[in-house]
């Protein structure tokens, strides 16, 4: 053993994808809201919902969980850009597993359902979402302890299937 201080491993050089990833990571920049960065940042999920139900509406599951899968496997694999931009393990700034989260809320429900949700389901899919990726209900926080931006992305998903179950209990009660 050597008492010679190895040098620090260069940061990971820049890529000509960074702003893209940047803009998909940060949901348009939403997740840099100062304020409550995650419940601003799943607005981009909702958009991302509405836009796909509206434009593909009789193949709308489908497309949420393309856009779900794709979105969720490539936001895992941007840890080492994630470390480089943002110092902390789950920065305020990474709303992509809320805008992942929130199509997973979808789905979930528009199979339970078997129908697709109207503005009020949309608002309540955007309710439960927030408060079970707030709560953290086990095994949501056992999965934030991953590594990496799978941490980042994997408790949202059970978030997103949790309020999907709340609100197929909860909407037909609001509803009337």
């Amino acid at each position: 053993m050597s008492d010679v201080e190895q040098p620090a491993p260069a940061p990971a050089a820049k890529s000509p994808l960074d702003p893209i990833r940047w803009f998909l990571i940060t949901s348009g920049g939403l997740g840099l809201s100062p304020v409550a960065s995650g419940t601003v940042g799943t607005f981009g999920g909702v958009l991302l919902g509405v836009l796909l139900q509206w434009g593909l509406p009789g193949h709308a599951i489908l497309a949420w969980s393309i856009a779900a899968v794709v979105l969720f496997f490539w936001g895992c694999l941007q840890s080492d850009y994630v470390a480089r931009t943002w110092p902390k393990k789950d920065p305020g700034q990474f709303v992509l597993d809320e805008v992942v989260g929130y199509l997973v809320t979808l789905i979930t429900y528009a199979l339970i359902t078997q129908q697709l949700p109207d503005a009020l389901g949309h608002a309540g899919a955007f309710f439960w979402f927030r408060a079970f990726d707030v709560l953290k209900l086990q095994p949501c926080k056992w999965l934030e302890g991953l590594r990496g931006a799978w941490g980042i992305m994997c408790d949202d998903q059970v978030a997103g299937i949790y309020a999907g179950v709340a609100l197929w209990l909860t909407l037909p009660i609001v509803a009337g």
